[in-house]
């Protein structure tokens, strides 16, 4: 795939240490490169195990214009396909989720296994060969429950180090044995990067977040040590005292909590465990956990807040009694999905170990409140006076190490052609 001469120019002159050039965040020639490079050849965050349950679960997946069905076989396997029938290329699955037999296409009735084996097409002859016409695979990979997909032939392969880390830092959340209490989708009006970006920072939170910043201390998230008066300066020191004592409490009992960073890795990540302010049991008003039924093996509430980043599509909640995962996918130059999966033990019972307003408050309210802040920096950004602005070292580290991943990421993926004509 060319790159146009004015991407190859913006890619390879982006100033570092400031926002993205106007184009990364509206041109649609640029969203369709980013579909490509993203999209298509790193891994993507879909889905958790407790969505497919039980031998004969599906979901589909929309990745711009690809669908993608995720089956679990009687195995307890999970596959992945591309969602459409060899045929005549009908969309297999239509709905979002399913529970099924063989996959059978409801226009011709060619039926597949749950391989993905064509093992019925009839009034084709008797010359005809169904094993040349078997539904195209996708790669799965599924990291302690959380399910990623790539569809690329050759997928980054250092998604085995993303995994060797995180399954130490989720198993015991227990992913398998929770379920899902609620799915929220919310349509973003910006950017997929944008709402990445706003993601990776806490700098807007005192001002925004008023319901996510009475568990969620800020200061997890970088200050400016110089700016600091003495109730903040104070306010800093508790907590910084605080994460060293949690981080010790629980790394003594099994828990990994230190900071991981691999932001430049192709299959990019970070996590941290974070202590919560309050009762510091979970993400809710109260600061006190939203089921009584805890995850996994734990019998301590108090277990702060594993986040866990990735590039490009996703973020995660870990707490000691739920699960909170987000996934972003671009639906078109100014428009990003946005779906957020709440899940609580399997044996939790709504209504009396978990009242499910509680559970989801906090969350409903904070994405909200980024989508109101997401549309508003499209706005900017499309505004001829926009120009790129300095990403504070303090708060916004993060942010420039996603933006700085990003452009290396299609410099990486940019015909060598391309690559030579945009260093000239």
């Amino acid at each position: 795939m060319s790159v146009p001469s004015y991407i190859q120019d913006l890619i390879a002159h982006r100033e570092k240490g400031k926002s993205l050039n106007a184009p990364f965040y509206s041109a649609p020639d640029i969203l369709d490169l980013d579909m490509e490079v993203f999209f298509r050849k790193h891994w993507i965050f879909v889905a958790v195990e407790p969505q497919l349950p039980e031998p004969g679960d599906c979901v589909t997946v929309e990745i711009g214009k690809t669908s993608v069905l995720l089956l679990r076989g009687d195995d307890m396997y999970i596959r992945g396909f591309h969602n459409i029938c060899r045929h005549r290329g009908a969309k297999l699955i239509d709905e979002p989720e399913a529970t099924i037999g063989n996959i059978v296409c409801r226009y011709h009735g060619w039926t597949y296994n749950e391989d993905g084996e064509l093992i019925l097409a009839e009034h084709m002859g008797k010359d005809f060969d169904k094993t040349c016409h078997g539904l195209k695979t996708v790669h799965v990979r599924s990291i302690a429950g959380l399910i990623f997909i790539c569809l690329a032939e050759n997928p980054p392969e250092d998604i085995e180090e993303m995994a060797q880390i995180m399954e130490t830092y989720i198993a015991p959340h227990d992913i398998t044995n929770c379920k899902v209490a609620y799915t929220a989708d919310l349509i973003e009006e910006g950017n997929w990067k944008l709402t990445l970006e706003n993601n990776r920072e806490c700098y807007h939170c005192e001002g925004t977040h008023p319901q996510l910043t009475v568990p969620l201390s800020e200061f997890g998230f970088g200050f400016s040590p110089d700016e600091m008066d003495e109730r903040r300066t104070a306010d800093v020191n508790k907590y910084l005292s605080l994460l060293e004592s949690e981080h010790k409490r629980w790394e003594a009992a099994g828990l990994p909590s230190a900071e991981v960073d691999k932001l430049a890795n192709a299959t990019s990540f970070r996590c941290i465990r974070l202590p919560l302010m309050g009762e510091g049991e979970s993400h809710t008003l109260d600061t006190k956990i939203a089921s009584k039924k805890l995850l996994g093996n734990f019998k301590d509430a108090k277990l702060g807040g594993l986040s866990f980043w990735h590039n490009p599509n996703s973020w995660h909640h870990f707490m000691s009694d739920h699960i909170v995962t987000f996934a972003a996918f671009p639906l078109s130059p100014d428009r990003t999905l946005v779906r957020t999966t709440w899940l609580v033990h399997k044996d939790a019972i709504e209504g009396e170990d978990y009242n499910l307003d509680n559970l989801k408050q906090v969350w409903m309210m904070t994405n909200q409140q980024d989508a109101d802040l997401v549309r508003l920096a499209q706005l900017g950004s499309e505004d001829p006076a926009y120009e790129q602005g300095p990403y504070s070292e303090y708060t916004e580290p993060h942010v420039e190490a996603l933006c700085d991943w990003y452009i290396e990421r299609h410099k990486a993926h940019m015909p060598a052609g391309d690559v030579e004509m945009a260093d000239a």
